[in-house]
């Protein structure tokens, strides 16, 4: 049948055509927003009766429920307006031609119903231009402040984060959003694995992981697979897995190929440190090696462009390098005192959204252990000082792991001293408290 009263707004043009009422409307507005909207104010919004633009949340709301721009929503309909409703195989009625029906415009007609279905198909998307790009600035601002911010503050945001993005691609989106949508699930469900590993729990660190690297796989993002593996990588390394952590990141290695983002660098950085543990240095040198040379052939893409735990920078990957040599102990303590340096003097002066305090607490961890190596127990005491003032919510697992690697170091050793015994102890009181999140 054809709507006899033509619709005043798209609005009212993609009602129609769904056989939304205002009720409809008001429903699945309070489901999306969590707030009622009166019937008076629904009238006005399907009739254009506005003196002015709604609220942000209110458009972003609009948007949502009908894949198109509030600006348009609230526009003028598109085309004659006409509103066609029919059943898919119902025959429209069209004025006769005096003694017949014209069958050729009934087909004409009956095919064009069908081409507004398809439309209506295709164009329905739960993904408005501003809720994706109001996730991606969430999930941007979390990837920097999870380097930063103690892990109790921002939990909530993340769990949250994560189960809007899971929720909206139950929906339907355009291809194109869902490629973006499951960028974002990738990359927030890797900061919940990275703040499952924070407090220890490994296991469900990779479960989180490997729902990473899922989305990647449904997104077909060759970085963001590598960034996972990475990802992998690091649970098991600071697991005493090392050996697994090898093969994670050498599982990454094609797809960092196809990518050349910076997780290239991580992984082979990463892989050096494993290596490292398992005592094959001369690999693991090697392996510091193809990290520089990964840094030169580095083409950043729209997951670098996340910043923060998103991307791999230069003081990071000197992080790692000294982390992997110390180690070695005594056979490259030098060489580990000059990354780990370099590192620090890479952080204090980077800009303030490359900081991140528990790498830089690994770079001063793996100096002490290299002034240990070398009998420089007082420079070990300076270079553990801003480590053993973190609160008790940056106590990381990889922080206090990273800790419990200087206090091997120096109960290996056969000296006393005072500094010595302050360290120690230092040390002890700081690792009996550590990071866990309120019940």
């Amino acid at each position: 049948m054809v709507d006899s009263e033509l619709p005043r707004t798209r609005l009212d043009q993609l009602m129609k055509q769904k056989r939304m009422t205002l009720r409809d409307l008001m429903d699945r507005y309070r489901e999306i927003t969590g707030t009622e909207m009166s019937e008076r104010q629904a009238y006005r919004w399907v009739n254009g009766d506005l003196k002015k633009r709604p609220y942000a949340h209110a458009q972003a709301a609009l948007e949502q429920i009908f894949g198109e721009a509030a600006s348009r929503l609230l526009g003028p309909a598109v085309g004659s307006g006409l509103v066609l409703q029919a059943s898919p195989m119902e025959t429209i009625g069209l004025p006769p031609d005096h003694e017949r029906y014209d069958w050729q415009r009934q087909v004409i007609a009956r095919s064009a119903m069908r081409a507004r279905e398809f439309l209506s198909r295709t164009e329905v998307s739960n993904v408005g231009t501003e809720t994706l790009d109001q996730l991606t600035d969430d999930v941007r601002r979390l990837t920097v402040a999870y380097q930063q911010e103690p892990l109790e503050t921002l939990v909530g945001d993340m769990s949250e984060t994560q189960n809007q993005v899971f929720g909206l691609l139950e929906g339907r989106q355009r291809p194109k959003q869902s490629r973006d949508l499951y960028l974002l699930a990738g990359v927030a469900s890797g900061l919940m694995a990275r703040a499952s590993h924070d407090i220890g729990a490994s296991d469900e660190a990779m479960v989180h992981a490997r729902a990473a690297f899922a989305a990647a796989d449904n997104a077909g993002h060759d970085g963001l697979k590598a960034w996972v593996k990475g990802l992998q990588s690091l649970i098991a390394y600071w697991a005493g897995r090392y050996s697994d952590s090898i093969k994670y990141a050498r599982q990454g290695g094609e797809f960092a190929e196809r990518s050349r983002n910076t997780s290239a660098v991580w992984l082979a950085s990463g892989e050096a440190r494993s290596l490292a543990a398992l005592g094959q240095f001369d690999d693991a040198r090697e392996a510091v090696d193809r990290a520089t040379e990964a840094r030169e052939l580095v083409r950043r893409d729209d997951l670098d462009d996340l910043g923060g735990f998103c991307t791999f920078n230069r003081p990071r990957q000197l992080y790692y390098a000294a982390e992997a040599l110390a180690w070695a102990g005594s056979d490259a303590a030098a060489s580990t005192e000059r990354f780990a340096l370099e590192a620090i003097a890479a952080y204090e002066t980077a800009p303030a959204g490359d900081r991140a305090f528990g790498d830089e607490a690994g770079t001063r961890c793996a100096l002490a252990v290299a002034r240990i190596a070398r009998s420089e127990f007082d420079g070990a005491a300076d270079a553990m000082t801003e480590v053993l003032e973190l609160p008790t919510g940056q106590r990381t697992h990889g922080v206090v792991t990273a800790v419990g690697h200087v206090q091997r170091s120096l109960a290996a050793i056969e000296a006393e001293g005072r500094a010595l015994n302050e360290l120690g102890d230092s040390m002890r009181a700081f690792t009996s408290q550590r990071l866990a999140l309120p019940q």
